[in-house]
């Protein structure tokens, strides 16, 4: 698979560039580490030349690798109380007279302890609100960049495009800000935890605190209130939590399939076309022989004859191979015979090539991930019509 970004540092900052709003025009120097066209499989342009004039905008700062701070103006912590993109609304927490006896003087510690608490509770909802903010510009830069991919390749355009690769390079840094993002939000998880169980040790001590003696009827009044305020911070930190975790599931999911989709449109990039990799190309193998490692096929599709209806057979076979073996990968072997003159043999390579270019979309269409398809060509002369062998493994 072809490496499309000149350095993580370069994706961290062309991620930077675009949360902050400069654009592509901004971080327009990324281009020297971009890949180079050709059906060779490119390299990484030194980190030298890749970053070379090219510094963070003053409101920002790169923060080591995958990552990147924005200064105090892009996302300073929201005043409000009810913070956007959250459920989160803070309770109001009663005051109480002193009653000159020693509970009175716990209880007011008690209530500057569940003040911080609520205090701290709203900063983690802000936390949220902006690591939300942060996902959802980087989500839409994602899919912007991807739709003018895909909107590139259907119509039709050349090799290695450095443009699609410069689209590419966008798209892959908005995925790396997302897992940074999912990074922020596990650590998130954690303080808030960490906060629930403070919260529960405070509703402890104040049910523990009717039983110190020496109090009198208004103690325990300010008590009853403070414990039932003491729960429903309970339950705002228990929904902010679930917020959360839910949160990181949804883009752990997320990026993990995009991560995928990335891939394709990789190797679409590379080929000038939507779908498959190019038999043609260096870097697949071409060999003869029966299959990898002599293995008897999955599938054998004989195309000796014009429209071969192979579609509903090998979703059967491959869907049942799935289901023996979830993390089962699949070759896909074009085989062609040598019988005839030069002319005729290489027609029939050709003719392989494309049968098999279609099997590969067709099961690229079912859902089987093309980091799992392998691609290659061989020739048998036992046989009079080009064949697709699916193999898996």
């Amino acid at each position: 698979m072809p490496v499309f970004s000149g350095s993580k540092r370069s994706a961290a900052l062309l991620a930077a560039c675009l949360l902050m709003g400069l654009g592509l025009s901004a971080c327009g120097g990324l281009d020297d580490a971009l890949f180079g066209g050709g059906d060779e499989e490119s390299t990484p342009a030194p980190q030298s030349q890749a970053n070379a004039g090219i510094g963070p905008a003053p409101e920002q700062q790169i923060v080591g690798e995958g990552a990147y701070q924005a200064g105090p103006q892009a996302y300073a912590p929201q005043p409000q109380a009810a913070m956007p993109g959250t459920t989160i609304t803070p309770i109001q927490i009663q005051g109480g007279a002193n009653t000159g006896t020693a509970v009175s003087t716990q209880i007011a510690g008690l209530r500057s302890d569940l003040t911080a608490l609520q205090n701290k509770l709203m900063s983690n909802a802000a936390r949220l609100a902006q690591l939300r903010s942060i996902a959802e510009k980087a989500a839409t830069y994602y899919h912007d960049s991807k739709a003018r991919i895909t909107m590139h390749l259907q119509i039709g355009t050349t090799r290695g495009n450095p443009d699609l690769v410069k689209e590419w390079n966008v798209a892959q840094a908005a995925l790396d800000t997302l897992t940074s993002n999912i990074n922020a939000l596990n650590a998130l998880g954690t303080d808030i935890g960490n906060d629930s169980s403070r919260a529960h040790f405070e509703l402890n001590t104040i049910q523990a605190t009717f039983n110190v003696s020496g109090a009198v009827d208004e103690d325990h009044r300010q008590l009853s209130v403070l414990e039932d305020e003491t729960g429903q911070i309970i339950v705002l930190i228990d929904r902010l939590l679930r917020e959360v975790t839910d949160d990181v599931q949804r883009q752990t999911t997320y990026v993990a399939n995009e991560r995928a989709n990335l891939t394709v449109l990789a190797s679409a990039i590379k080929n000038g076309e939507l779908y498959g990799a190019d038999l043609g190309s260096t870097m697949l193998a071409t060999g003869t022989g029966e299959g990898p490692a002599g293995e008897t096929a999955l599938v054998t599709i004989k195309f000796d004859r014009p429209d071969v209806q192979y579609q509903q057979i090998l979703y059967t076979a491959v869907s049942q191979a799935l289901q023996a073996r979830p993390t089962a990968a699949f070759d896909i072997v074009a085989v062609s015979p040598t019988r005839g003159t030069l002319a005729a043999v290489q027609m029939a390579q050709t003719n392989a090539q494309r049968h098999a270019q279609d099997v590969l979309r067709t099961m690229t269409d079912m859902g089987v991930p093309a980091s799992r398809l392998g691609i290659s060509s061989a020739t048998d002369p036992s046989i009079t019509a080009s064949e697709v062998r699916v193999f898996v493994h």
